[in-house]
């Protein structure tokens, strides 16, 4: 059995806790790493070797901090086939799949070489009479991410891409379930010519966040995970002085008008609830259908598809999705699944008894589907994150669009119509942070920013784009004067104005 490792100060160095989380193959159900989970000393470690790296790599400038970046960008791209396979063995995803979540964390990299001018302040000439007036944005310091199993290439790249190129030096806590890839990431950004203590993995569970959440050097994090832990990440991190953000979980729904192309929509409605087996906090794990003859009518699409879905490992490239994180997460779909029965919502298809022959001990589950599903219920309430989409009826577009604005996650929502006039109100009116119109899964593109509304993300600033550059840096304004000689003859006791 492999044993992973921290990365401290630009080497591999072995966890001295005696604490190690198991590492699973998801595809067979089987341990196959350790990684070991830090002590507050080691997260201390970590702090002491960005301290000392933090004041000359603030001093580069930015065009150099770029040409790293850029090099790390072609690092990435030419190990792609390496990194994908490695998330896949310890997530389960599709390797297609783990192709994607490389590439959309390369794009914030991409986004991230543009930090010489992403970083420029802005300058007044004369904002008073010989007074010029200008703005810089400097980097925080010693900085951290606490990213999710669900993404472990995009988000901590997400995150550090920005962070580093800011000038900051960053240490990910990447999730225990599946660290490899961002240790692998922390070892092609040294390559790239990174320096040591720059870009650090710490490998842990709760000690090592408490350990972050707690540390005085640490100036901000950054956290994306299940709502109950990312409401608890932001106050203790807040309460500590530290700028925080925490993304938590979501409820997505797509909302289909009786104009909509019901065959595309059926299509991007499969892709979007069931790709990576539902693991993903934009995924649509509710359809809304407006009127009763619009719901029939794709209830009866769905329902033939999903039945039809194939599962397999993640090197089948002819699966749809491939098997759930964790035995422990798996059993918790299914009790929800049961749940919704219990309530009486209609389960058209049911997953639970999937079985994948010559897997058996995979964590695979079935696609399921659910009609009827109402808002009072439960299951409906709560975030499912499997492969489970249900369908909850509206009678009208007023309807249709208080379903997503009043549950407590607003994440995402996307809107298929044809008519223009709708979507447009439906995209001024919804009270949700991320909208799709015929998009099913909006994330935006990575000189735009990801955050949700409510308790989707706490928090006022976004991940990544132009709000990723603010979280990071601080913002310093220098007034200045040039006297041409000579003493004012008296002290002037008024406050300055631009009278």
């Amino acid at each position: 059995m492999r044993e992973l490792h921290h990365f401290l100060n630009g080497e591999k160095v072995k966890g001295t806790s005696g604490r190690f989380g198991e590492v699973f193959d998801p595809s067979l159900g089987t341990i196959q790493a350790k990684a070991p989970l830090a002590s507050k000393s080691e997260v201390r470690q970590a702090v002491e070797y960005a301290r000392a790296a933090f004041p000359k790599w603030a001093a580069v400038n930015p065009q150099r901090r770029a040409r790293v970046m850029f090099e790390f960008k072609r690092l990435v791209e030419a190990n792609m086939d390496e990194l994908a396979r490695l998330l896949s063995s310890e997530h389960g995803k599709l390797i297609a799949d783990s192709r994607g979540d490389v590439q959309r964390g390369l794009e914030v990299i991409e986004f991230a070489c543009g930090i010489p001018h992403l970083q420029k302040g802005e300058y007044t000439e004369s904002a008073g009479p010989g007074i010029d007036v200008y703005s810089m944005r400097q980097p925080l310091g010693v900085v951290a991410g606490i990213t999710p199993f669900n993404f472990p290439a995009m988000i901590p790249m997400w995150m550090f891409g920005v962070a580093i190129a800011c000038g900051n030096c960053f240490i990910n806590k990447p999730s225990e379930k599946d660290p490899s890839v961002p240790l692998r990431l922390a070892e092609l950004f040294m390559e790239a010519g990174g320096p040591a203590g720059v870009l650090q993995v710490v490998n842990g569970d709760k000690e090592a966040v408490d350990a972050i959440l707690d540390d005085p050097d640490i100036q901000a994090v950054s956290f994306v995970g299940s709502t109950a832990i990312a409401q608890y990440v932001y106050a203790r991190g807040t309460q500590n002085g530290k700028r925080v953000q925490a993304m938590g979980g979501a409820k997505n729904h797509a909302i289909i008008m009786p104009d909509a192309d019901l065959d595309q929509v059926t299509n991007d409605l499969i892709g979007a609830g069931y790709g990576s087996a539902g693991e993903r906090c934009m995924a649509v794990p509710v359809a809304v259908p407006v009127s009763d003859k619009i719901a029939d009518a794709l209830v009866d699409r769905l329902k033939r598809q999903v039945e039809g879905l194939k599962i397999g490992p993640a090197t089948d490239s002819d699966a749809a999705f491939g098997p759930l994180v964790t035995a422990v997460h798996r059993q918790k779909v299914i009790d929800h699944i049961a749940l919704g029965v219990k309530e009486g919502a209609e389960l058209l298809v049911d997953g639970r008894d999937f079985r994948m022959q010559g897997y058996e001990s995979g964590f695979y589950l079935g696609a399921s589907l659910f009609d009827r599903v109402t808002p009072v219920m439960q299951t409906y309430r709560e975030e499912i994150f499997g492969p489970v989409l249900q369908v909850v009826r509206a009678k009208d577009f007023d309807e249709a669009i208080a379903l997503p604005s009043q549950h407590a996650y607003g994440n995402g929502v996307a809107i298929f119509t044809r008519d223009g006039d709708a979507a447009r109100e439906f995209a001024s009116r919804v009270q949700v942070g991320m909208v799709g119109i015929n998009v099913p899964i909006p994330v935006p593109i990575a000189y735009y920013t990801f955050g949700g509304w409510k308790r989707s993300a706490f928090g006022d600033v976004n991940q990544h784009g132009t709000e990723g550059v603010r979280f990071w840096t601080k913002i310093k304004t220098v007034t200045q004067r040039w006297p041409k000689g000579g003493v004012r003859d008296n002290p002037d006791f008024v406050i300055p104005t631009m009278k």
